[in-house]
């Protein structure tokens, strides 16, 4: 379904920004080519089609594996939508599924594609930062890939967390100088560096969101496309 991206990237994602008029800042900061990671916050949903919608290369994203397995009209359409917008299936969960899902997030890389990942896990339910899991760490130095961290405002508004419409109000996106981790180069390893990676990601991410940070994970689950 790779033709499907050029539809929503050049017309459904073009009709979105005449609505929403979202404000970008720093796109220059984003690599034209190679690898890339896109290290966000995530307030709800719409992130997800937000920063492809803004960002001129082609973005993927990790989806969970049941949004490509539905049957009947609406599992076609979960189908459909989740890969025009460059996202790939991934089960997820705990050991065997989180080591696969670095690997396909290591395949994308590889090709010199951007990746974009949520460090927190999941959306953010009370609008803070919260503390990131390691992982984007460990892909940042298995992949050698710059990490550009990216703030998100205001799409909790958009499509706050029960909401079943959109609603137009003001989003920016503001994307920050890129990240280089080289010094930690077979490093991947050891959970001091992952950490210490790690938090330099997300207190850049709070420079650009504004948000209030909250030293502890993000617990309770919810249903997000990455």
């Amino acid at each position: 379904m790779a033709f499907l991206y050029p539809v929503m990237k050049h017309v459904v994602a073009r009709t979105a920004r005449l609505v929403y008029r979202p404000v970008v800042e720093g796109l220059e900061n984003i690599p034209t080519d190679g690898p890339v990671i896109l290290a966000a916050n995530h307030l709800s949903f719409i992130d997800s089609v937000v920063i492809p919608m803004v960002v001129p290369r082609r973005v993927s994203f990790l989806a969970k594996a049941e949004y490509f397995t539905g049957t009947g009209l609406k599992g076609s359409l979960s189908r459909w939508f989740f890969s025009s917008l460059g996202h790939v299936p991934v089960h997820r969960g705990k050991g065997r599924d989180a080591r696969a899902a670095l690997d396909t997030a290591a395949e994308i890389l590889a090709r010199g594609d951007a990746f974009a990942i949520y460090p927190e896990g999941t959306r953010s339910l009370d609008g803070m930062l919260h503390r990131g899991r390691t992982g984007v760490a460990r892909m940042a130095l298995e992949s050698g890939a710059p990490v550009i961290p990216v703030g998100i405002i205001g799409t909790d508004k958009v499509q706050p967390v029960g909401s079943r419409f959109p609603k137009i109000v003001p989003v920016t996106v503001r994307f920050g100088e890129p990240l280089d981790f080289s010094r930690y180069e077979g490093m991947e390893e050891s959970l001091p560096v992952l950490r210490s990676v790690t938090d330099e990601i997300i207190y850049r991410i709070l420079d650009l969101s504004g948000q209030e940070y909250v030293d502890a994970y993000q617990k309770t689950p919810v249903p997000a496309a990455a």
